[in-house]
């Protein structure tokens, strides 16, 4: 893991880069208008006692594995990571190895394809960007690394965009071909199709999935991609916070010492 300096750093570079990928990817084809604001769900992470849903992480990870991987990347993420999640390391290595790398050379000078291991990023979908919009309508599927960073409204976003696709846009509006309807983005017209579905999965700890709960689960995966380290920072952050008291106290009472001698 990355100390959390270079994290903060990581955090602001990629979101400004995410941010403007999401925009740029359908671009050539959204519509005027403004996008519906997202309603503030009750999110277990909000708050300065806020921590992580790791059940329902894991259970993002699963969509997006099984429902989002094939398009988006999670460039600043390792297998290795996984462990945080309370995955063991022969879970982390299952996963890992339903991916092949590049590595090289051996001793022959040649690369060659292996699994991936729990040391490895997250595998890219697509081996450049041109490929990427090839498959997908001409859009450039953003990384998912730090995208509940790249919006004001961040994960409220995510699950706003996530269960408000349309099958008919409303009276007035005509779709440019190949987009989907979605008052949630910029222009009502987006080029993913609706990528959840009832019973899209089946989740390995039984629960059910309906859209709202893979919509959910996803959405804390990608909170937890973007600041793995906020449980850590809030616990720092509370001891600071308390050193800081006991400080200041025994300061003022020192300083009502020292003066009481002097007069």
């Amino acid at each position: 893991m990355m100390d959390i300096g270079n994290k903060i750093t990581r955090v602001t570079a990629t979101a400004i880069v995410a941010g403007l990928t999401l925009i740029a990817g359908t671009a050539g084809a959204i519509a005027a208008g403004d996008a519906e604001s997202p309603e503030s769900q009750n999110w277990a992470f909000n708050g300065v006692f806020g921590k992580f849903d790791k059940a329902s992480i894991q259970r993002g990870l699963q969509v997006y594995i099984e429902n989002c991987s094939a398009c988006h990347s999670l460039e600043q993420l390792a297998y290795r990571n996984l462990f945080d999640l309370g995955f063991n390391i022969d879970e982390v290595k299952e996963i890992a190895a339903q991916y092949e790398v590049t590595d090289g050379p051996d001793e022959f000078g040649d690369m060659f394809e292996r699994p991936a291991i729990p040391s490895d990023r997250f595998v890219l979908p697509f081996p450049n960007e041109n490929a990427a919009r090839a498959s997908n309508n001409g859009a450039f599927p953003p990384d998912f690394s730090v995208l509940a960073k790249a919006h004001p409204s961040g994960p409220d976003f995510i699950y706003a965009i996530l269960t408000g696709f349309k099958d008919e846009p409303p009276e007035g509006v005509e779709l440019a071909e190949g987009m989907n309807y979605n008052p949630f983005f910029a222009g009502g017209q987006i080029a993913m199709a609706p990528p959840l579905f009832e019973d899209g999965i089946e989740y390995t700890d039984g629960t059910a999935a309906t859209v709202q709960q893979q919509a959910w689960d996803v959405t804390n995966f990608l909170q937890w991609a973007a600041e793995p380290e906020m449980e850590d920072r809030k616990r720092i952050g509370w001891k600071v916070v308390l050193f800081l008291l006991v400080l200041s106290g025994l300061l003022y009472a020192a300083k009502r010492q020292t003066w009481a001698r002097l007069h």
